[in-house]
């Protein structure tokens, strides 16, 4: 297989072996503009980048590394870092090509660099992605207690310039055995004096960007409102309980884990909820009548295949990156005239509530709540409305005047520490990190 962006990470893994390192990286370089790779026999990616959409607004930074013990490509995606150090969660999940994992952390760091920016938080855009390797040892324990200690390892590795934390396919357990081998991290457990799991402040946020959206639509409330789910993982569960609280009619989910789906129907039972068995590639839940439509599983399901069948006045989710094409179905959306709450901007609790671990913890921390609350201007709630309020004009959509929000506050210096992780970067270069 010639193009390495075709190999899969596990072939891609063993061709950086083959060449007798486990570590290479690509580095944005603004003079000339091009991206420079750690050998030779990765030009073809870093060629890739320089033509691909979501490399044409230049990453700072991509490194890889391969698990010494276990065969796993880890890697860190480094954004815009003019605010702070790159942040963003660790997700583990398969990918068929190179190709398709860059292109996922290439969008999941650049939407952390708008979410982190549009919370006012002082920390630029990252994400991690681990991709499965060959063998069948990825459900075994003590393996899995192996790679996010390597992984660990791997962000100590990058001297701060990339800070991890949880995202899909990693537990809060998972976090505790990085916490092994880095510091660079959030999300912490508490007895280590974290904020741990950050599930139950995301799915918070989300439901108070549902508020935002129905006020300005000249609703009051969620109450008596049928709101559907797709997907009911960490986040989505907890989305079922706030949401019973604020007294809605009717929740409809989808769920793939028929493990999950028996639990919460268990946990829920009496309640006005349904959960709905159904595969990974079934999108139907995504064309239930509803109120407020939820996408909380990944991304990429918001497209031409699936906007004409929405029938929800309200899209608003937690998953990242819902959109399959960020201006054609954002503005598809609107032409239907369906009001879309852009993913950073709902979902941001989670990086805010384990944002400053390093100063300590407050119990209801008015930093953290302030975000949930009517009266903040840069809270969830009143960035909402006016979003919604900017995307009145013609050819503004809800993420277009988002994103210009966001790019805005992202390029503003942390006012201590502007450009220090572009400083680190240029060391480990200069320091040969590739080649340790």
């Amino acid at each position: 297989m010639s193009r390495l962006a075709e190999m899969s990470p596990h072939q891609f893994a063993d061709h950086l072996r083959s060449l007798g390192r486990r570590r290479a990286y690509l580095v944005y370089e603004s003079d000339p503009r091009t991206f420079h790779p750690s050998h030779p026999a990765l030009q073809q990616l870093a060629d890739r980048l320089a033509s691909d959409p979501w490399g044409a607004e230049p990453h700072e930074a991509i490194f890889f590394e391969v698990g010494r013990e276990t065969g796993a490509l880890m890697a860190a995606f480094i954004h815009r870092t003019v605010r702070g150090q790159a942040q963003g969660g660790l997700r583990n999940q398969p990918y068929e090509t190179v190709g398709a994992l860059l292109d996922d952390g290439l969008r999941l760091s650049r939407s952390m660099t708008h979410k982190n920016a549009l919370a006012g938080l002082w920390w630029g855009g990252g994400k991690g992605l681990l991709a499965p390797g060959g063998g069948d040892g990825w459900g075994d324990p003590g393996f899995r207690r192996r790679l996010y200690r390597e992984y660990g390892a791997f962000v100590s590795s990058l001297r701060g310039c990339y800070v991890t934390a949880e995202d899909a396919g990693t537990s809060p357990l998972d976090i505790a055995e990085v916490s092994h081998t880095t510091r660079f991290l959030t999300c912490t457990p508490p007895e280590r004096g974290g904020s741990g799991n950050p599930s139950r402040m995301t799915a918070a946020g989300v439901v108070c960007a549902m508020e935002a959206a129905l006020h300005f639509l000249g609703v009051e409330s969620l109450a008596d409102k049928k709101i559907v789910l797709q997907g009911t993982g960490n986040v989505g569960n907890e989305m079922i309980t706030l949401l019973l609280h604020h007294g809605v009619r009717q929740i409809v989910a989808s769920e793939v884990c028929e493990e999950r789906r028996a639990a919460l129907l268990d946990n829920f039972n009496g309640h006005p909820v349904e959960i709905r068995p159904t595969r990974p590639d079934d999108e139907d839940i995504l064309a239930e009548p509803c109120d407020v439509l939820s996408p909380c599983a990944l991304g990429g399901v918001l497209g031409p295949k699936t906007i004409p069948s929405i029938q929800a006045k309200i899209v608003c989710g937690a998953a990242n990156n819902q959109l399959v094409d960020e201006r054609r179905d954002a503005l598809a959306l609107k032409e239907r005239g369906i009001t879309y709450v852009p993913d950073f901007l709902a979902n941001r609790m989670g990086i805010v509530a384990c944002s400053n671990e390093q100063y300590g913890g407050v119990n209801g921390d008015p930093m953290i709540l302030r975000h949930l609350g009517r009266s903040w201007r840069g809270g969830i709630y009143l960035t909402t409305s006016k979003v919604l309020e900017l995307a009145q004009k013609p050819g503004v959509t809800p993420a277009s005047a988002a994103i210009r929000l966001a790019e805005e506050l992202s390029r503003q210096p942390h006012p201590i520490w502007g450009h220090r992780t572009r400083q680190i970067v240029e060391s480990l270069v200069a320091d040969r990190w590739a080649d340790q």
